[in-house]
């Protein structure tokens, strides 16, 4: 990959500060974030007018899953938070997210009682409707809050600002929250004020923030290998490589009261190995229902190809019979393969730590800020590319952190584009209802215009050479065939008329040709971060 040019930026004159710098006097009140624009009140406004238009749209069963915790923690003891199963949907979030449904459950008992009645399964009157759409617009203003102050202190303000828009108006966010139901956008504003404590060179708060995070979801445990790696060699150890004892005592007593907080009511009622059960289920298979595109779906979708060949050629390869029936390859339980081996879950762990232990030493190596946040982004990535039962969702672990990086230079911006249109895409079967399909194509299509191109029109460099030339020709036609895909998607069940035998198809399609681009995004990162000197 071409040598990583370092992008320039010029302090801003005041004619080309944009009308959006003008002090918005009616929101002095978040004077501690810097002075709040015109443009960013707009933003505000009008995406949360945005947002409440959502309340009526569509609702997956994590809506019913919250609405049951704000029932168990309140209506029950602390001691049988995690015991409860009156509903399918049992607490299985570490004990921080279940003190907020607790917090969240006392004005829900006031607006309307019946939304905390624990045998009151599958309530979806429009008081529980508002009430938790709202906790999700509210709770997120947390990443509001990160991405101003992520704009302040920039060293390009023009293009954080971009980068902060189009975090706070992410299509997955959209997608995820604010109509399938999640909480994604407070707790990644958690990490992004974690990642803005460490630009300003303040690491015990930064790690302070991350175990607080860890502790209201604990999938941000893969990027925990970045953060001890950073956290040891910029803060506890001297520039010649020696242990500061204050400073690593004062990071270790921070975290262990963190957790303290967070696990002692536990460990003091002897139920730690039952939270634990509900956070940590081996029960599952390789892949989730609908495959996440990660290197495992391409090496499922490789298994039913070789399959289809066994049986019409005569290729001389041996077939698993236990593996034939298998078409998700996602539902609970182990994960088969017909032709090649299977993988068990301690591959997975191993081919995860061998890629964070390439990132981690060049991390230590050069333990800056930016060499932090390209190896978290990585550290999140390896996880996606090669975890265990990987959610199509946890693709934000990804696209998050590495937006922090689009405006670099073209490379890392190139790389960027590709995980996030594929990304995004590969979101798109999360919402399959009529009415919300056109929603999220127009809304993410509006989304990548606002953001994309104007990053384009300030870093873009033509290639250095015809290879080059060709690769970003393949690169753009691949990123052009996400239309070809979607008509695919939305016209094969209606060729077809529903035929259960090639139903998975237009699933497998989606998953196969996100995973091409998302394993082409990380080689590409991986590349550019173990090249560049930092």
């Amino acid at each position: 990959m071409s040598a990583v040019k370092q992008s320039q930026s010029s302090p801003i004159d005041e004619h080309d500060k944009p009308y959006a710098l003008k002090t918005t006097s009616a929101w002095t009140w978040l004077n501690f974030l810097g002075d709040v624009s015109q443009s960013e009140v707009e933003i505000l406004l009008l995406s949360t007018a945005f947002k409440f238009l959502l309340f009526p749209a569509y609702r997956s069963t994590d809506f019913e899953v919250h609405r049951n915790w704000l029932a168990i923690t309140h209506s029950l003891p602390i001691s049988r938070w995690y015991y409860d199963t009156t509903s399918e949907w049992t607490l299985d979030y570490p004990p921080f997210f279940a003190y907020f449904e607790k917090l969240m459950s006392i004005p829900a008992s006031f607006i309307d009682p019946k939304i905390v009645d624990l045998q009151n399964l599958h309530y979806d009157a429009w008081t529980v409707i508002v009430y938790q759409r709202l906790t999700v617009i509210i709770s997120e203003l947390v990443l509001g809050a990160a991405l101003l102050r992520f704009i302040r202190g920039s060293v390009d303000p023009s293009r954080q600002r971009i980068l902060s828009a189009s975090l706070f108006l992410h299509p997955g966010f959209l997608i995820i929250d604010h109509i399938h139901f999640q909480y994604n956008g407070f707790m990644f504003g958690i990490l992004l004020w974690s990642i803005l404590m460490a630009r300003e060179g303040r690491q015990l708060a930064s790690g302070i923030l991350f175990a607080v995070l860890l502790n209201f979801k604990h999938i941000y445990m893969y990027l925990a290998p970045a953060y001890f790696v950073y956290l040891l060699r910029s803060y506890c150890m001297s520039p010649a490589g020696v242990i500061i004892p204050t400073r690593f005592i004062s990071l270790a007593n921070s975290v262990l009261l963190v957790f303290l907080a967070s696990l002692g009511p536990f460990v003091l009622m002897g139920q730690l190995p039952q939270l634990l059960s509900r956070l940590f289920p081996f029960t599952r298979g390789l892949n989730h229902a609908y495959w996440a595109p990660n290197a495992w779906a391409l090496v499922t979708a490789a298994d039913r190809v070789l399959l289809q060949l066994v049986k019409h050629l005569d290729v001389g390869l041996a077939v698993n019979e236990s593996g034939v029936a298998s078409t998700s390859r996602g539902l609970v339980g182990d994960t088969v393969f017909a032709v090649i081996p299977n993988i068990k879950p301690i591959h997975t762990f191993i081919i995860t730590i061998i890629f964070q232990m390439v990132y981690l030493v060049k991390l230590w190596r050069a333990p800056t800020y930016k060499s932090f946040v390209t190896a978290l982004t990585l550290c999140g990535y390896a996880s996606y590319m090669f975890g265990w039962h990987v959610h199509e969702k946890a693709v934000l672990l990804v696209l998050v952190p590495l937006t922090l990086l689009a405006s670099e230079n073209y490379a890392y911006y190139k790389t960027f584009v590709i995980a996030s249109v594929a990304g995004v895409f590969s979101l798109f079967p999360l919402i399959f209802t009529p009415a919300e399909t056109l929603l999220k194509i127009v809304y993410s299509l509006i989304w990548g215009a606002m953001t994309l191109y104007p990053l384009h029109k300030q870093l873009y460099e033509f290639p250095s050479s015809l290879p080059w030339v060709l690769l970003e020709s393949f690169e753009n036609a691949y990123i052009y065939g996400f239309a070809l895909l979607q008509v695919f998607v939305s016209l094969f069940p209606l060729m077809t008329g529903g035929n259960p035998d090639t139903e998975f198809l237009p699933l497998m399609a989606t998953s196969v040709y996100c995973a091409v681009g998302l394993v082409w995004s990380f080689i590409r990162l991986s590349t550019l971060y173990i090249t560049q000197q930092y």
